[in-house]
């Protein structure tokens, strides 16, 4: 049996990567979904891939640290589906790399923006809609980078994607009673344009895949299926949790 039949979802960062991996995969199990990255000619192909396989998908483009769009997206859902139940915030950056020390705040700010406060004003429009069905699965996409591990030169991501959890927590403490259940999802190292930009010669993607017990990176398609299960009732006593899904590069060391 589908998994998210007569659900309606919303995907951030859908584009590539992880969101693009999720999308397809919650469809496929049923949802109806609405996409959302900056990359229109990406997205129209994602809604095309879906709606091609039998199922169906909307498409907004837009930059998810704008209020407006984050309204946006909410409202596409409720006009074209007729609601929501789901959403996944799955967009971000990794923001400037380099010594905390010379970072401008100007590169500070607009990764905390992107990566934390985007977070906000989608929990911000999403949840009055989750609370009109009363039932809702609100997932925040965050890392174990500053959760269970540090990295030099990761300030701003650590801080904001740490920054993800606090948010988790009070939103899950705040919603349990109305029916919303608030999850962080933390991957490891992804085989994803992001993470290839980061790993991006042979050394340091030897380096990087050697951190995980697994030794390796995961497919987008893997941490889909973390995503899936926060997503479905499978999760249904979940709620308030930082669910690792990094291939043990939180316990390795070896």
């Amino acid at each position: 049996m589908s998994q998210l039949l007569n659900n309606i979802a919303i995907v951030t960062g859908a584009s590539s990567g992880i969101g693009r991996a999720t999308a397809r995969l919650f469809a496929q199990e049923g949802a109806r979904v609405v996409v959302g990255a900056r990359r229109e000619a990406e997205l129209l192909a994602l809604v095309d891939e879906i709606t091609s396989a039998g199922g169906e998908a909307a498409a907004l483009a837009g930059d998810v640290t704008d209020e407006h769009y984050a309204r946006e997206l909410v409202l596409l859902a409720q006009s074209r589906f007729g609601g929501l139940d789901i959403a996944f915030n799955n967009a971000g950056t990794t923001g400037a790399v380099g010594s905390t020390a010379d970072m401008p705040l100007s590169e500070w700010e607009r990764t905390v923006t992107a990566n934390l406060t985007s977070a906000f004003l989608g929990a911000k429009y999403q949840i009055p809609a989750m609370l009109q069905r009363r039932k809702g699965s609100l997932i925040f996409t965050s890392t174990f980078v500053g959760y269970t591990a540090g990295m030099p030169g990761m300030a701003a991501y650590a801080a904001s994607k740490a920054g993800l959890i606090g948010l988790t927590q009070s939103l899950a403490v705040e919603f349990g009673t109305l029916g919303i259940r608030v999850n962080a999802l933390l991957p490891g190292g992804t085989d994803t344009p992001m993470g290839r930009a980061f790993a991006n010669t042979p050394e340091t993607l030897a380096y990087v895949e050697g951190l995980h017990a697994l030794k390796r990176l995961a497919l987008p398609e893997e941490i889909a299926r973390s995503a899936l299960y926060l997503a479905s009732d499978a999760s249904s006593f979940t709620t308030g949790s930082a669910l690792l899904a990094d291939g043990g590069v939180s316990i390795n060391r070896s």
